[in-house]
């Protein structure tokens, strides 16, 4: 019973220290009918150009969540763009917790940048409704890599105090931007081998770790035609010829991606990398696979022969490792919650944020919970909720919470069934 998480203990007294800066401009907006009778929404842009949007529930108890989302989306920010993250994690709101979401000042790759606006987002609530009793940040997918990197630069203030109480990721990129996306480029490379339509005869000739030439003119529905023309993954299997079913056979079974999963990833391997390689890196690869050696195919000895190869640049690991790579130099009480089957982002970022914590010597501040989920964008809204209130806890108690207690406890939040999926970490 000690280790069950207590409603009881997120009331809150202390009257709010108004801060110094000025009121930000905003203007009322419908909130999303998910985040609860009574609840006021305004929207407003910074001086950086990024959008956000700020929810206030009617039985506010004097918290604050600060949201940064995943992505990166890589078109212009629009002002409706932090509703779509409003509505998905509005659990949070209903339990009576503010939230502030934030586009970024721009689309495409960055994560200092993102998390320059992150942590902007909370000095303009700050601004305009007082510093709250705690604030909680909270990154899902590329957010939490964002609300990791903003937990390391933003945490304290140049006095040092707190900014922030405690960080939430939920299925966040936490393996640094060196490591996390070299799947992707590894498909880029195994895909064109075996389907040799991306890039096509008809474009101008560029490597697959650039994404696309700079002139392209590509859309992502032409791409996912390519992709289709290749393997058939948008036909039922029974449709496909017998030579897309070996290429989508043998792409899947090398990169290790899956079916439903194909064109969005590579739909990120396309843009994203053009995105990041051509507009943050001037054109360096931090992608390697010269010394890779693929296997599970139909012809692994050919596959290795004929694959496209590759050496990353070091100027461009360097930069990108400045920009994305996370020190786990943590001064918060850090919760992270991952699907284990998560099809976008592997658990395994799990193992490999614990161990740079760990060589940070802070492992004290990190505790790590897993459900049998998989999904990756929204998971079961009773489990978002028994991890907030567990960090919730973790910070007024000072006693870290025991992942064994999170599934008891969320039975006791939730009146539904099946909706806690809570399950041991893998050991291995």
């Amino acid at each position: 019973m000690k280790h069950l998480i207590l409603l009881s203990g997120l009331l809150l007294m202390p009257a709010m220290a108004r801060a110094q800066t000025p009121e930000p401009a905003t203007i009322p907006i419908p909130c999303p009918a998910s985040a609860g009778a009574g609840t006021r929404c305004v929207s407003g842009q910074d001086e950086n150009g990024a959008w956000y949007v700020i929810a206030m529930p009617a039985n506010w108890n004097r918290r604050l969540v600060v949201h940064a989302h995943g992505g990166p989306r890589t078109g212009a920010p629009e002002a409706a763009d932090p509703l779509e993250d409003l509505d998905r994690f509005a659990i949070m709101v209903r339990a009576g917790y503010a939230w502030i979401g934030s586009t970024y000042r721009r689309g495409g790759y960055g994560v200092r940048m993102a998390a320059a606006d992150t942590d902007n987002s909370r000095r303009l609530f700050w601004a305009r409704f007082g510093r709250p009793e705690r604030t909680i940040l909270h990154g899902q997918s590329w957010g939490g890599n964002v609300a990791a990197k903003t937990s390391e630069l933003y945490a304290l203030d140049v006095d040092g105090g707190n900014n922030y109480d405690g960080v939430l990721t939920t299925n966040g990129v936490l393996s640094g931007g060196t490591r996390a996306y070299r799947f992707r480029a590894d498909l880029r490379a195994v895909y064109q081998f075996y389907c040799r339509n991306h890039p096509s005869t008809d474009d101008t000739p560029y490597p697959v770790w650039q994404g696309l030439a700079a002139d392209s003119r590509l859309t992502r529905r032409q791409l996912r035609d390519r992709i289709d023309a290749c393997t058939g993954v948008d036909r039922p299997p029974t449709r496909r010829t017998p030579e897309q079913s070996a290429r989508l056979r043998d792409i899947l079974a090398v990169t290790g991606v899956e079916e439903a999963q194909l064109v969005s990833h590579m739909t990120w391997a396309t843009f994203l990398f053009q995105d990041m390689v051509q507009q943050r890196l001037g054109g360096l690869n931090p992608f390697d696979n010269a010394s890779t050696v693929y296997h599970g195919s139909g012809d692994d000895e050919a596959l290795n022969a004929g694959v496209e190869r590759f050496s990353a640049d070091p100027d461009a690991v360097a930069r990108l490792a400045y920009d994305a790579d996370l020190s786990g130099l943590i001064v918060l009480p850090t919760l992270t919650m991952h699907a284990l089957h998560d099809p976008t982002v592997s658990y395994g970022v799990e193992a490999v944020y614990a161990a740079t914590v760990a060589a940070a010597g802070r492992s004290h501040l990190l505790v790590q919970v897993a459900t049998d989920e998989d999904q990756h964008s929204q998971l079961e809204e009773a489990g978002y909720l028994t991890a907030l209130l567990a960090l919730d806890h973790w910070i007024s108690s000072g006693t870290a919470p025991d992942p064994a207690a999170f599934g008891p406890s969320c039975r006791m939040l939730s009146a539904v069934p099946g909706r806690c999926r809570f399950v041991p970490a893998p050991t291995d």
